[in-house]
């Protein structure tokens, strides 16, 4: 969706009648006898017959108000059927969970009272309706696969910590995480259910029995013989523990699987409604079908009323699929009247779900890219202009509600077709590829037909350092399964570029028409995802799933080269994305927003007062006195957070089943997305939020900004504004890198792999370890495992996803080599950059194995070598304070100086560094843990020591150890290779530490 007034020929203010009689051709205004012709071809009846010329009435734009009314209230048997429906159902017509008195425990509801997150140890929750008669039926999104009982209830059952739906008398549940049913007693029933799985409660009171689906799929009566009879009635109902999370659907939105015949849903269709839009939209489709050819005729007088005084046109029909409104006149009025009827209905969820996103998914039924869709475009433009802007804006926020729940919760199929369509609107979740629960309904094994794991262990279950040659079966069987993963990655490409190119549509900054470019927009909601993620990192239901920022980063990085380095082929001056790193000013000027992540050298508030006299000699910068007062920013955080805390506290005892931290607006609650929506709610409130005025800023005086309050012109800079690149100090070169807006786009991704990307890849090795263990002991599950492997290395492991990682690595050591040259005002760096170089390189050397290897990848001893130089230097930087970080880089030189290509590495760092490095080890202890120095020294001196000859300390043992005829795990030929470094580095280091002794 481009931005209003960009790519769109027509707006309310520039459309207008033309009577001049030389254009009458061009408009296609047509006489009285063909536009009747067209509107009774446009609005039929509802039988979809056309009366005989002589007796249909003679219709212009005049009277055409008054014969659209007319149709649309043809056959509207509504009020019948909710007075039927009506029957047998007890409470409010608007079905939702009672947060007021229906409920046990601590929950979490949200704003539309549809999902729920557990919040104790076995919270229970009922709706607002009950039922006691005739057959209904309820549908439940399972967001977690854990422990809940699903089910129904009566209002005298009561429920505690302990005891839930299914555990009393009268209240019957199904627990698809046990695989059984529960009425007191519990038996078998059913199947396992998984995240995404929809279940759907079936209740028949007039013969006494309640059923449950799993998916559409029936998985029988569950009880008969339920109690019945006066009083009796049956509510909704579920159970759960601490953080499950589901969603209801009680005919709010139509139902995901059809209907049960003879079942109806809690809450009435809005019938009449439905009746409407979908009338509206044949309506609509007959516009696009029908087209007025003009061509025949002459070029005679327009009147006013918008009638040709001339040869006839005709009717003409047209493909579909490539119609475009030209400008007609008399197709945009005939519009006009349709979409005057049809907007106020999109702003309902049920008709957007049922009618709309119906008809514009049947548009991209015969498959390719939205480009090949241009009448998606078409309709677009024309609900730009033929809408009000509220109509517009409420219309888009349901399309996009129901295109997400669609997509993250529809089935994985081998062709991954459901997951082709979405790829038009804009949300995190998009750019989720989710791995599969269920081997078998996933198609793996169709993709996959023969399974193979790598095979590194001895026959006693020890893992194997030497590479034992395959047998001829075995290399058959390799091959199979590695054409089976690339035909898997080839599908998983598509949805992938999909995505990618729903991110280059967000990072456009082209399209910024009346309003902000979209670029802008979405940092800002990007930034404050991001704050979001980093300040709520111990409270998970407001934090995006790791699994989602994954696929989100790898997405990112792609568009963001994609677009630094069509920068570089418009100035070449400018820094390929190959060469790209994060300037130090930007840690300092105050245009990006850190929130309250640790810098290097402590607190930004202590650093700006500590450090401004270098700020300005060095950057040219002068912090504003309002920023060095008594109340820094920290302090000012902590009262709004006091604030917070205290209006909370004043809610009424019923809110708290609503609660949530955050206060949203109701169109953001994920109603079927449980806590993987919620992520959203901060970055939305802040657009929603106006603007506040910004003052002039001077050149050299910096102010922090909030990011609701950043300009295009703060982050790009203009004429005397460098933006984001203010500060810029003697030591960094007077060259361009890039665009201002990606560097943060670009510091946002290094961020994004520190809050819980790193964590996350770690976790997904978890199933290469399972497999190995699972090794001739259940060939089934063995089997299952090899497939769910292929998928991970597919999604997450492959070649291209590494060289994400290695690129990540390799902007997080320029930009950190770039901030050493700063002096001292490399303290303001955020400690993340270094943990991501780190982690990044961890991830490379122990969680691509055995699939890619970190020695394949290009320049990796040169980046090996520059890592060892930043640990090596920085490991005993006064720069940096906080003990966490010290410690961190003395661990990861320890876990150097272990392995043979990273000990090499520190080999070939510069000598006078290494001699540095010796003396820093060597230095008194101060605030520096010493096991990991002797850890480093003894195995510097030893010879790369990778491990004792022995098991036990041979000069304790009075007799000959038993395992000194092993052979040593010291590898004696690598003594060689230290001459230089070992014994160089030694001694200087051990006249330093005689000048020191007293």
């Amino acid at each position: 969706m481009t931005s209003r007034g960009a790519g769109t020929a027509f707006s309310r203010k520039n459309y207008r009648l033309s009577t001049e009689p030389e254009k009458s051709k061009v408009t296609g205004i047509v006489n009285s006898r063909l536009l009747n012709d067209y509107l009774h071809r446009v609005f039929t009846s509802a039988d979809g017959n056309q009366p005989a010329a002589a007796y249909r009435k003679h219709l212009t734009f005049q009277n055409l108000q008054e014969h659209l009314e007319r149709l649309l209230a043809e056959e509207n048997g509504s009020e019948d059927s909710r007075d039927q429906v009506a029957e047998g159902r007890l409470g409010p017509s608007t079905v939702v969970l009672d947060h007021t008195s229906g409920f046990e425990g601590l929950l979490l509801v949200d704003d539309d009272l549809l999902g729920v997150i557990g919040h104790s140890n076995f919270g229970s929750i009922r709706a607002t309706t009950c039922v006691y008669k005739g057959k209904w039926i309820y549908e439940v999104l399972i967001s977690s696969q854990g422990l809940m009982q699903i089910g129904w209830c009566t209002l005298n059952c009561r429920f505690n910590q302990e005891e839930g739906v299914g555990d009393t008398p009268d209240s019957y549940a199904y627990d698809g995480n046990r695989v059984r049913k529960w009425n007191v007693t519990t038996t078998n029933y059913g199947k396992s259910w998984a995240a995404g799985d929809i279940v759907s409660c079936l209740i028949d009171l007039d013969e006494g029995t309640i059923a449950f689906c799993l998916n559409g799929i029936s998985l029988g009566t569950a009880f008969d013989n339920i109690t019945r009879g006066a009083g009796m009635a049956y509510f909704p109902a579920i159970s759960l523990s601490f953080k499950e999370s589901v969603a209801f659907n009680f005919g709010s939105r139509p139902l995901r699987y059809p209907l049960v015949e003879g079942y109806r849903p809690l809450q009435d269709p809005p019938v009449a409604d439905l009746v409407k839009a979908r009338k509206l939209l044949g309506y609509l489709k007959n516009v696009i079908h029908i087209g007025i050819d003009v061509t025949v005729g002459c070029h005679h007088c327009v009147d006013l009323r918008g009638t040709m005084l001339g040869n006839e046109g005709k009717l003409v029909e047209k493909d579909t699929s490539m119609w475009q409104l030209q400008g007609e006149p008399t197709v945009l009025i005939t519009l006009a009247h349709i979409f005057n009827y049809f907007s106020p209905l999109m702003c309902k969820v049920y008709l957007v779900e049922d009618v709309l996103m119906t008809f514009l998914l049947s548009i991209l039924e015969r498959g390719g890219a939205v480009e090949a869709h241009p009448l998606i475009q078409q309709l677009l433009d024309l609900m730009w202009l033929l809408m009000e802007e509220y109509e517009v804006h409420e219309c888009l926020k349901q399309l996009l509600m129901s295109l997400l729940r669609a997509y993250r919760f529809s089935p994985i199929i081998p062709d991954l077709g459901l997951q082709h369509s979405f790829d038009v609107l804009r949300s995190v979740v998009f750019f989720y590829i989710k791995s599969p629960l269920r081997v078998e309904e996933a198609g793996l094994q169709e993709l996959i037909p023969t399974t193979w794991w790598p095979n590194r262990f001895t026959k006693e279950g020890k893992e194997s350092k030497e590479v034992k040659e395959e047998s001829a079966e075995e290399r058959l069987r390799r091959r199979a399964y590695e054409r089976g993963c690339q035909r898997l990655k080839k599908r998983i490409e598509v949805v992938e570029g999909l995505q990618v190119q729903i991110l280059k549509l967000l990072l456009n900054n082209k399209d910024r028409g009346g309003g902000e470019a979209s670029r802008y927009i979405f940092l800002n909601k990007f930034r404050k995802f991001l704050q979001e993620n980093a300040s709520n990192r111990g409270n998970l239901a407001v934090l995006c799933p790791p699994e989602y920022m994954v696929c989100f980063l790898h997405r990112l990085i792609a568009a963001l080269r994609y677009f630094w380095d069509g920068h570089k082929a418009k100035t070449p001056a400018a820094l390929s994305s190959e060469e790209a790193y994060v300037p130090p000013q930007l840690f300092y000027n105050g245009k990006v927003d850190y929130f309250d992540l640790q810098r290097l050298g402590g607190l930004l508030s202590h650093l700006k007062k500590t450090l401004k006299d270098d700020l300005a000699a060095k950057a040219n910068i002068l912090i504003d006195p309002a920023e060095l007062q008594a109340v820094t920013m920290d302090d000012l955080d902590e009262d709004e957070e006091s604030a917070t805390s205290a209006a909370q506290s004043q809610r009424p005892p019923a809110a708290l089943a609503i609660g949530g931290a955050l206060a949203r607006p109701a169109w953001l609650s994920s109603p079927t997305l449980g806590r993987a929506n919620r992520f959203l709610s901060t970055a939305a409130m802040s657009l929603m939020n106006p603007r506040r005025p910004l003052g002039t800023l001077e050149k050299i005086k910096v102010l922090t900004l909030r990011v609701e309050q950043r300009t295009r012109e703060d982050i790009e800079g203009t004429h005397g504004n460098e933006g984001l690149s203010l500060g810029r100090p003697p030591e960094e070169p007077d060259q361009p890198i890039t665009e201002n807006s990606l560097l943060e786009v670009l510091d946002g991704i290094v961020m994004m792999y520190n809050l819980s990307v790193h964590q996350q890849l770690g976790k997904r090795r978890d199933i290469h370890e399972e497999l190995l263990k699972s090794q001739k002991v259940f060939s089934e599950k063995l089997n299952h495992l090899s497939r769910r492997l292929a998928w991970i290395n597919v999604t997450i492991y492959s070649k291209e996803k590494m060289l994400d990682i290695y690129w990540l690595l390799r902007v997080c050591i320029r930009t950190i080599e770039h901030g050493d040259r700063t002096g001292s005002l490399f303290a303001f760096m955020p400690e993340f950059y270094l943990s991501v170089a780190m982690n990044s390189y961890s991830a490379l050397k122990n969680y691509f194995s055995p699939v890619n290897s970190m020695e394949e990848l290009p320049g990796y001893e040169e980046t090996l070598m520059r890592l060892a130089a930043i640990l090596a230097k920085h490991f005993a930087d006064s720069r940096i304070v906080g003990t966490d970080i010290r410690d961190s880089l003395m661990q990861a030189l320890a876990s150097y100086v272990c392995y043979p290509h990273s000990l090499s590495a520190v080999e070939r760092i510069p000598e006078e560094q290494r001699i540095s490095m010796m003396k820093n080890l060597l230095a008194p202890y101060e605030q520096r843990p010493w096991a990991q120095t002797n850890w480093i020294l003894v195995r510097l001196w030893r010879g790369c020591g990778f491990g004792y000859r022995y098991t036990r300390l041979p000069h304790l043992l009075k007799t000959k150890p038993e395992d000194a005829s092993l052979p040593s795990l010291q590898n004696d030929s690598l003594l060689s290779s230290l001459p230089g470094f070992a014994n160089r580095s030694w001694h200087s280091a051990c006249s330093y530490a005689l000048l020191l002794d007293p």
